[in-house]
């Protein structure tokens, strides 16, 4: 839609907004579906620390935003009620999601702190909560626009040299410059990622943070997942991460996941220079992305910095980086009835450099059991373990084991 039809429909919904507040004497907000303000009447002398606070950053914060969706507002049907949290200073409030062909666009809220809202007054709010979804419907981006914006960051992210050169020099026309001094790309992984409700919930996770900073970011879907372009003279890695982990407990909490995980994660790429560099971080956040959901302890929220000697594996393709690519040594040792035991002396072993002192320090085991231990590796795997050869094709074949293997 052009620019002045959307700065219309904002002002359509203020006004709205604005109306329904005058005729309830309370002060009513319009939050996106991750509880971000996007339109709010002015205070009625109700207005507590929570309200003050969003008024004055465009953000409850994040304990307001994981009160509200626990109480599962995104799958409400009709007006409920959010509960005061004193703790959070945040009142009571009526809560009626705002819905579009069946896809949730917002939440209106109005404060009740004493609950004397009356049937009538709550089917007012509800009658209003429906147009102004029917405002926020045409404020919408277009399907084809959407599907442009796709395809505009796959290009600009993608293999082919030509082609992001040239989503390069059209980045502008999306509102995104092309001559910034850094970029970063942040990727979001879920399952059943092509389900209607899924898609939404990353959709809505994507676009919400993308809000936050209109002309330097840029959301799309993907296959599996969604993709986050942000950029900037000088971006901060550590607010980079936040908002990777903001989006993946929204959206966790929007599918319903237990403590707002749901089982979606995140990576995250380098700071790289400039918007001709994206391709490499949005590769290195497809491996972090892909390290979160593989590598206990990494998740859900992975850096590309974090992966350590899983980078290079991590980026190979998912046809590729499977069961047949552990080496047969590794596999013996992994069917056998003591591979628990052993292969956690192999990789502490392999970890401290073949170092037996260190080994068995770490294993809490007597030298001569550690001796024991490796002799029946050697015996299973056929490798000797002296040989550097030999050791970095076994710490390399645990590693890949871990990545593929049923947890993996």
């Amino acid at each position: 839609m052009a620019e002045s039809g959307g700065r219309r429909a904002g002002a359509d919904l203020q006004a709205v907004v604005d109306e329904l507040a005058d005729e309830l004497g309370r002060s009513v907000v319009v939050n996106d579906p991750v509880v971000r303000m996007l339109v709010t009447s002015r205070h009625f002398g109700d207005e507590d620390e929570v309200r003050v606070r969003a008024v004055l950053q465009r953000d409850a914060g994040a304990d307001v935003a994981r009160h509200v969706l626990d109480q599962g507002v995104a799958g409400w049907s009709r007006a409920g009620v959010v509960p005061e949290r004193p703790d959070l200073g945040l009142r009571a409030r009526l809560c009626v999601p705002m819905r579009h062909a069946g896809e949730l666009l917002g939440l209106l809220m109005v404060i009740d702190a004493d609950r004397s809202l009356a049937g009538s007054q709550v089917r007012r709010i509800e009658e209003v909560a429906a147009a102004a979804a029917a405002l926020l419907a045409r404020d919408e981006e277009s399907e084809e626009d959407r599907a442009g914006r796709d395809r505009l960051v796959a290009r600009l992210l993608g293999d082919d040299v030509a082609d992001r050169d040239a989503a390069v020099s059209t980045a502008e026309s999306a509102g995104l410059p092309a001559d910034v001094a850094q970029a970063v790309v942040t990727v979001l992984l879920a399952p059943g990622s092509a389900r209607p409700e899924v898609a939404t919930a990353l959709r809505v996770v994507l676009d919400s943070a993308a809000h936050r900073h209109p002309h330097r970011s840029l959301a799309a879907l993907a296959p599996g997942g969604g993709t986050l372009l942000q950029v900037g003279a000088h971006l901060d890695p550590t607010e980079v991460v936040g908002t990777a982990e903001r989006m993946v407990a929204a959206a966790g909490r929007l599918l319903g996941g237990p403590d707002g995980a749901g089982g979606v994660v995140a990576g995250v790429g380098e700071v790289v220079p400039g918007l001709r560099a994206a391709f490499r971080s949005g590769r290195q956040a497809r491996a972090a992305a892909r390290g979160a959901r593989a590598v206990r302890g990494l998740g859900p929220v992975a850096r590309w910095e974090a992966l350590g000697p899983y980078a290079f594996l991590l980026q190979l393709p998912d046809d590729v980086l499977g069961p047949d690519l552990v080496p047969e040594p590794v596999g013996r040792l992994l069917r056998h009835r003591s591979a628990a035991r052993l292969v956690a002396t192999l990789r502490a072993f392999l970890d401290h450099g073949g170092s037996m002192p260190r080994t068995a320090e770490a294993l809490h085991l007597h030298r001569t059991s550690l001796y024991y231990r490796l002799e029946r590796i050697t015996e299973i795997t056929g490798l000797d373990l002296q040989d550097g050869g030999n050791r970095l094709l076994l710490h390399t074949g645990l590693l890949v084991a871990e990545l593929t293997g049923p947890d993996g």
